[in-house]
C-alpha cells in the first residue's frame, strides 16, 4: 500500500485575513489533509468576525471545520505553547499578506498568525510562506528580501500574477503546496522559487 506524501506530518496552517484569497487557502488546506498531514488551522480573528462580499464568518468557519477535524485556534495564548511543546513539524502561512509578511520580517507579534510563526522559529523549525500582495515589489520589497535570506523561512513558488495591471503584485502558486512542504521539512527551498506569469509574453515599457 502506497504511503501518502505527508503521512505523519503535523502542520500548523496559519490564515491571514486576505478575504479574497480565503477560498484558495481552504482548497490548499484540503490538499494538505488529502496528502496525509494532520493540519491545525490558526486563523486571524477578523476571518471569524468580519463579513465581506467573499463570505460571512459563519461560512468561513464551516469551510475550515469541514476541511480538517483539528480545532481552530484564534488567539495568542492558544498558540504560544506550540513552539516549546513542539506541536508542528512545519507551519504554513496561507495566505501570507503583505501586512503579515512585514510583521514577520520585523518581529512584530500581535496575532495568533504571527505568534505561531514566532513560536516555530524560536525552535529553528521551518515556516513556509504562501505570499499574496499588491505591493511586494513596491514598498514591501525590502521585507520580502529580508525573509528570502532568513533561516528557517521558505516560500511556495511565486510570481507576478498581473504584471501589466498590477506591476508590484506577487502571488504564490498554491498548486505546489505539497512539494513545497516536503522541501521545507528538509530545510530546503523548493526550486525554482520564481515562476513565470502565464499570460502575455511580450515586453511592455
Amino acid at each position: 500500500m502506497s504511503t501518502l506524501p505527508l503521512q505523519g506530518v503535523h502542520m500548523g496552517f496559519a490564515m491571514a485575513a486576505s478575504h479574497c484569497n480565503l477560498h484558495r487557502a481552504v482548497a490548499t488546506l484540503k490538499d494538505l489533509v488529502a496528502a496525509g498531514a494532520t493540519v491545525t488551522p490558526i486563523v486571524s480573528p477578523s476571518i471569524l468576525h468580519v463579513s465581506t462580499r467573499f463570505g460571512t464568518p459563519e461560512y468561513w468557519r464551516q469551510e475550515i471545520e469541514s476541511a480538517t477535524p483539528e480545532p481552530i485556534l484564534t488567539s495568542i495564548p492558544e498558540v504560544e505553547p506550540s513552539g516549546p511543546q513542539h506541536w508542528f513539524d512545519v507551519v504554513a502561512v496561507v495566505p501570507c499578506t503583505g501586512n503579515t509578511l512585514a510583521k514577520i520580517a520585523n518581529a512584530i507579534n500581535d496575532s495568533a498568525v504571527t505568534m505561531v510563526v514566532k513560536a516555530q522559529l524560536r525552535q529553528g523549525n521551518p515556516v513556509l510562506l504562501g505570499i499574496t500582495s499588491n505591493d511586494l515589489l513596491g514598498m514591501n520589497a525590502n521585507n520580502l528580501g529580508k525573509l528570502l535570506s532568513s533561516r528557517s523561512i521558505y516560500f511556495i513558488p511565486f510570481g507576478q500574477d498581473d504584471p501589466f495591471n498590477k506591476p508590484r503584485s506577487l502571488d504564490a502558486h498554491l498548486e505546489h503546496i505539497v512539494p513545497s512542504v516536503q522541501a521545507a521539512l528538509q530545510h530546503k527551498q523548493i526550486q525554482p522559487i520564481l515562476l513565470p506569469w502565464m499570460g502575455k509574453t511580450e515586453i511592455n515599457y
